[in-house]
């Protein structure tokens, strides 16, 4: 397989850490996106690491100007980062709502618009959305602002799949159901989910290779249980 040019979205910990490490480790080049970079991550080959708050502006013109300058093409775009607030809606500030839904939903739509002209026939974008964005699954209190993003996000991919069609460029979701991850632990301390990171990462790895020959404007439900 010819080595590719793989975006990936939350690469500082969790499932883009390993999503970074496995492509890096095939041989492919990964451009590393989060606002904390990992040493393990700076020292390999096949990794670029910028320094990135997808919420604002000016940083993510630094994606684009590496883009313009070093590969000139996007093969694989992997929104994984992901903004995790539990509490109870009452309480929840218009501000921490909006702060959610710039990183998950407005976030992804900035970063695509900006990588979206270095896409090509047989490019791929996957979203990592979650089964709490899926209409109609099982709901959790405390969820509001993350599970109504990641709904938003489904229906975005749904939207620019139809939009991009005819470029031949793929966008699909994989909606997650719970991984054990940094993240989760801090919103939900003492949960144990039954994938860890790194079993996750292994098939969105093969998804995002090779999914896009198999689905376009699909969201793929990624969950052994409920949650």
């Amino acid at each position: 397989m010819e080595n590719k040019n793989i975006i990936i979205t939350g690469t500082s910990r969790g499932i883009g850490f390993e999503l970074a490490l496995l492509f890096a480790n095939a041989g492919h080049n990964v451009l590393a996106i989060s606002r904390k970079t990992p040493k393990t991550l700076i020292e390999n080959p096949n990794i670029t690491c910028l320094s990135v708050d997808l919420s604002v502006d000016e940083d993510l013109q630094k994606v684009e100007t590496f883009i313009q300058e070093t590969w000139k093409k996007v093969d694989v775009l992997i929104h994984n980062a992901g903004s995790l607030l539990h509490k109870p809606f009452e309480l929840i500030s218009a501000a921490e709502f909006e702060n959610v839904y710039k990183v998950n939903v407005f976030g992804v739509a900035n970063l695509t618009r900006i990588c979206v002209s270095y896409l090509q026939k047989g490019s791929h974008v996957v979203t990592i959305s979650s089964m709490g964005g899926i209409q109609g699954s099982m709901k959790f209190p405390g969820l509001a602002a993350y599970s109504s993003s990641k709904g938003a996000v489904i229906t975005l991919s749904e939207l620019l799949a139809e939009e991009y069609k005819e470029k031949g460029i793929a966008f699909n979701v994989l909606a997650l159901g719970a991984v054990q991850t940094e993240m989760l632990q801090e919103a939900f301390p003492g949960y144990e989910a039954p994938i860890s990171a790194k079993g996750m990462a292994d098939y969105i790895f093969d998804f995002a290779l090779t999914g896009n020959k198999y689905y376009n404007g699909k969201v793929l439900q990624v969950s052994s249980t409920t949650p």
